[in-house]
């Protein structure tokens, strides 16, 4: 960890706790700030806010006073959640207070460069398979970010001759200041998140601060088939390493003959991948190319694409049962995650869907029902997509009170050769704290059917 003054003797307030809020009070209190941490759970009801008063931190909660910005902080640390429409954030910035995300205290202070991988769909996949190829190659990788430990206390730990590969969403992008990842991905770009962002202008611009202050030394591996991914590009100062899953390119990774190639190097053979679905193979060729740049060895990116399955709650394979394969993909939060589901097989599916409702119909997925033999509907949105799947002629539908109570119904609907995938198409909210939460249930209930 990199001993800086930057925060020494200043006035901040973390806004918002949970683990990124604790891990930056906590580290801006070792770097001599004078911190304020401000949270709305009531303190007799937040125990990390009772830690940190432990330590000394001022912690005042229950509420967002607008009178903190009478304080005179000169810093505010937001947990990425909060909007910026939040009274306390709107009037932070109205003062010139300059408002950032845990992520940027994480590159401050960190001496291990940072690979950095953001975009609408695909993220989580492809830090992992980021990780474990540099793993594999034994170039001592550490994971952060929504994927792993908080990215602050990863850095406090790394040396020189880590690497930190960092899943990042809009939300943490919008208050980065100096971060700046020797790598950078963006995988792909959808509407998304916009009732955070408000368009999706803003949400593409959130998203292009991942290269903002890179320069010609650094890399940014980007989608060569998407075109709102190729004008963030263009706006970057870093040197471009595209990838394409449907043409084939001069420079960058790309598919030729059934082949995986960097550059002009064949890398493997698409048949030895174990991780099922087109949509992966975008995260595939992103992560190969950041492999490569890192200077792991094919045998090594052999190692773990033949060997790697899927990271848990996106197309997880759970077990086989009575001839029935059950797919955990509760990260599946969009409409697009789902489609990409599905699209991944070829046997008769029963697709367990629901969940939040953002106000939008899924006649997106009609078109992808053709192989769909029946749908369990449940949660706030279990109605529209009853609609979408009376349209697309499916005869079998079904609507239960929750994801514990699908999966026997989908089982019993079932035949031997079918897959039973849960891809909610939504967000857990309504129901479930998390899709984490939502996944669990789910393949705790695919265990009770044996």
């Amino acid at each position: 960890m990199k001993q800086i003054n930057h925060f020494r003797h200043k006035k901040i307030l973390v806004l918002g706790l949970a683990k990124s809020g604790v891990a930056a009070a906590s580290l801006l209190h070792k770097l001599g700030a004078f911190v304020t941490v401000n949270d709305f759970k009531p303190l007799s009801e937040n125990l990390e806010a009772q830690h940190l008063l432990e330590k000394g931190i001022t912690v005042i909660c229950g509420e967002h006073p607008l009178g903190l910005l009478e304080e005179g902080f000169e810093l505010i640390v937001k947990n990425p959640g909060i909007p910026y429409t939040n009274p306390l954030v709107k009037g932070a910035l109205e003062r010139g207070i300059p408002v950032i995300t845990e992520v940027e205290l994480a590159y401050l202070i960190s001496e291990a460069p940072f690979i950095a991988i953001t975009g609408t769909n695909g993220k989580t996949t492809t830090t992992t398979l980021v990780y474990e190829m540099l793993k594999a190659g034994q170039k001592l990788p550490l994971i952060a970010g929504n994927i792993g430990t908080v990215a602050s206390e990863v850095a406090q730990e790394a040396s020189n001759e880590n690497t930190i590969v960092i899943e990042l969403s809009s939300f943490q992008l919008m208050g980065i200041g100096e971060f700046n990842p020797k790598i950078a991905i963006l995988t792909n770009l959808y509407d998304a998140h916009l009732d955070y962002h408000g368009t999706r202008k803003d949400y593409v611009q959130a998203k292009a601060n991942i290269t903002k202050n890179q320069t010609e030394h650094e890399f940014f591996v980007v989608n060569a088939d998407q075109d709102d991914v190729m004008k963030v590009a263009a706006g970057s100062n870093a040197k471009i390493i595209p990838f394409s899953t449907k043409k084939i390119l001069d420079a960058g990774a790309y598919i030729n003959n059934g082949w995986i190639y960097f550059n002009d190097e064949k890398i493997m053979e698409t048949k030895d991948i174990a991780l099922p679905g087109m949509h992966n193979l975008e995260n595939i060729l992103s992560a190969v190319a950041a492999a490569k740049l890192s200077s792991v060895d094919n045998e090594a990116i052999y190692q773990v694409l033949h060997t790697f399955n899927g990271v848990k709650h996106r197309l997880q394979f759970i077990l086989e049962h009575d001839g029935r394969k059950f797919y955990n993909d509760s990260k599946a939060t969009n409409i697009l995650a789902t489609q990409n589901a599905i699209s991944a097989f070829e046997e008769p599916i029963v697709l367990l869907a629901g969940g939040l409702d953002r106000g939008n119909e899924f006649d997106e997925l009609i078109p992808y029902f053709k192989n769909v033999k029946a749908v369990v509907t449940f949660g706030q949105t279990a109605p529209k997509i009853e609609r979408a799947a009376v349209q697309a002629g499916i005869k079998t539908i079904k609507h239960v009170d929750n994801v514990e109570k699908a999966v026997p119904l989908a089982y019993q609907l079932s035949e031997q050769g079918d897959v039973i995938l849960l891809s909610p198409a939504c967000a857990s909210w309504d129901q479930y704290k998390t899709f984490e939460v939502r996944g669990d249930i789910f393949i705790q209930a695919v265990h009770m059917l044996k």
